[in-house]
């Protein structure tokens, strides 16, 4: 047995580890645009990158390293996604390095986000490192660093302790809020431990996680170049339980994953789209996912429609196995359609009604076909979505 405690430090709370976040100049008004963490003890370290074929200098600079690297530092920068940058934007991530005094350096990582097609000032995010306090404890600093359409820092941090009376911190920050899809998620993640987990469970355990948490929900349906999580461990502390790990990421990894699309650029529901009853998990997974990327779906939440057409339309359009007389369609446990009841009745219609002017409720979709169900997460699509992505370069 165990016990999880969540804790209010974000970072500061793993043995060993050290962030924080300056201004280079990048966003306006002196706001936090470089961060970094450092740990004092080198560390395993876990990654899962995003699926776009077009991936970003870091994520090319973090591949060539060899297999199981040790790390001891990652640095971070919001406004430039140092993607689509060539041969260039890998260099000039060596040149940083290379530059930054101070602090001794083992197989340093980049990670960047902002907009795709320019080249970094390589020698602003040099000068900000170093002004930089290494030994700083200042994780919502670091959170804020990373942030780009971001309204809010995304941070948690969990103290895990097991029943001999030994315990283990995880703790992970994150950013994102638009080009968000299920396909690894622009977001990026960093978690950060001091239990003594052996390496091979920590790419399992966080492949894992990441499957049944980033890569579930939808704010728009595209992909970036840059989206990253990782996840850093310093063995701080010789504890370590795999099904207390296991769960303690988990929850870390959902949480901040529910986080991103609260702050979905613009959105005002969080919506479940589960489908249960497919002929397989596949399916499901398919069928889920393709309500939570439609637009017309997503314009229906924003506008509190609760046309079950639109719903039964993506269903269809995924070409997954159902048929019309067999689907049945909740809202929450309001049963909107079936084929005994095709027609929205007033008093039903009330009911929907009243089920999406919450914040956060479930779509199912019960497809009778089988025994597999999935569950997507998605939001609405606002109008404050298309003025913020219009003028996202200025």
């Amino acid at each position: 047995m165990f016990n999880i405690i969540s804790l209010k430090n974000g970072l500061d709370s793993v043995n060993g580890f050290f962030s924080s976040g300056i201004s280079a100049g990048f966003k306006k008004d002196g706001a936090l645009d470089v961060g970094f963490i450092r740990s004092e003890k080198e560390c395993d370290v876990s990654a899962v990158f995003t699926t776009n074929k077009f991936q970003a200098a870091p994520i090319k600079h973090f591949k060539r390293y060899p297999k199981n690297f040790k790390t001891n530092f990652i640095l971070m920068n919001s406004k430039n996604a140092n993607a689509l940058t060539g041969e260039k934007g890998v260099k000039d991530i060596d040149y940083i390095f290379k530059n930054i005094q101070n602090i001794d350096l083992l197989n340093p990582i980049m990670s960047s986000t902002g907009v795709i097609g320019y080249p970094l000032d390589r020698e602003k995010i040099v000068k900000a490192a170093n002004k930089f306090d290494y030994n700083s404890k200042n994780s919502k600093n670091c959170s804020q660093a990373i942030m780009t359409t971001d309204s809010f820092a995304k941070e948690l941090s969990l103290r895990v302790e097991l029943d001999d009376g030994s315990f283990f911190h995880i703790a992970g920050i994150c950013k994102g809020a638009g080009m968000i899809n299920p396909a690894m998620a622009t977001m990026l993640c960093f978690l950060v431990t001091d239990a003594d987990i052996p390496k091979n469970d920590m790419d399992e355990l966080l492949e894992k996680s990441v499957q049944n948490s980033f890569n579930k929900i939808s704010v728009d349906g595209d992909t970036s170049t840059n989206d990253s999580v990782f996840l850093l461990a310093n063995h701080t502390q010789k504890s370590y339980n795999k099904e207390a790990f296991d769960e303690a990421l988990n929850f870390i990894t959902k949480n901040l994953s529910l986080m991103i699309l609260k702050d979905g650029e613009g959105s005002n529901k969080v919506v479940a789209f589960e489908v249960k009853g497919a002929k397989n998990k596949s399916e499901a997974a398919k069928g889920a996912k393709a309500l939570s990327n439609s637009l017309l779906v997503k314009t229906a939440l924003f506008g509190e429609d609760p046309n079950w057409g639109r719903i039964a339309s993506t269903i269809g359009a995924s070409r997954i196995t159902c048929n019309e007389n067999e689907l049945e369609i909740y809202y929450d446990d309001v049963l909107i359609y079936s084929k005994e009841h095709p027609i929205l009745d007033k008093e039903t219609e009330q009911k929907a009604y009243r089920v999406m002017k919450k914040e956060s409720f479930k779509i199912t979709c019960n497809l009778n076909m089988g025994d597999s169900s999935y569950t997507a997460y998605g939001c609405d699509l606002s109008y404050e979505y298309v003025k913020i992505n219009a003028d996202y370069r200025t």
